[in-house]
């Protein structure tokens, strides 16, 4: 486990689960003192400027094959629960525009279009208790963001203490990020077939992001 932490890190509890961790490393990233904004236009500017490369690069095929891989191994078929990263890639290549939230996920979705990696962006505030990122048990589901519900039985899922909230294709709106997060947590699903590197390289990128368009320090950033 690599970990970097500041003075004012409150030190996240989080344990990838020993089922999990032979396949799935995760990138763990602590935001504080955020100012979520509907819209930036120096971030918009950004945006437009990066979709078209992002539409045409080919440089990510291998880390797409193997979140597909890291899919697969878990019982699910990535063409029909596509991860959030071949999501967004998908949509740029139609010609569609990457979704407008807020500006803490409009910078997510960037990174994680560029990475090829999933991520999940959520209100630290509203979790509770240590974060296990682990295989949803029987039945386990949640509210989902714009979805009614989203079903992780036996699907990779991070849980607290309320149970899950999150998953590399669909986030819970009971950790949903809006105008009143001040702390967020950044967490990517990266398979660990890709080695530390590519999800340092990630963390950083992120860190370096969310600064820019959304203010705020890192507190904490760790691969498990």
């Amino acid at each position: 486990m690599t970990t970097r932490s500041h003075e004012d890190a409150g030190r996240i509890a989080f344990a990838v689960h020993p089922d999990l961790a032979p396949a799935l490393r995760a990138g763990v990233l602590v935001f504080g003192g955020v100012l979520v904004r509907a819209r930036d236009e120096a971030l918009d500017a950004a945006l437009l400027d990066a979709e078209a490369g992002l539409c045409a690069a080919s440089g990510q095929a291998g880390t797409v094959a193997a979140v597909r891989t890291l899919y697969a191994r878990v019982g699910l078929d990535p063409t029909r629960t596509r991860p959030s990263s071949e999501a967004l890639l998908r949509r740029l290549r139609k010609g569609n525009r990457l979704p407008a939230v807020n500006t803490v996920v409009d910078v997510g979705n960037w990174c994680s279009a560029e990475t090829q990696l999933p991520f999940g962006l959520y209100d630290l505030d509203r979790l509770e208790g240590p974060l296990e990122l682990r295989l949803g048990r029987p039945a386990e589901e949640y509210p989902g963001i714009r979805k009614e519900v989203v079903h992780v039985g036996g699907r990779i899922t991070l849980a607290d203490a309320n149970g899950p909230f999150g998953n590399p294709t669909s986030d819970s709106a009971r950790t949903m990020v809006t105008g009143e997060t001040r702390r967020v947590l950044v967490v990517i699903f990266a398979p660990r077939q890709l080695g530390e590197a590519p999800v340092l390289r990630a963390l950083d990128l992120t860190s370096g992001r969310l600064a820019r368009y959304a203010g705020g320090h890192e507190i904490e950033q760790l691969t498990i």
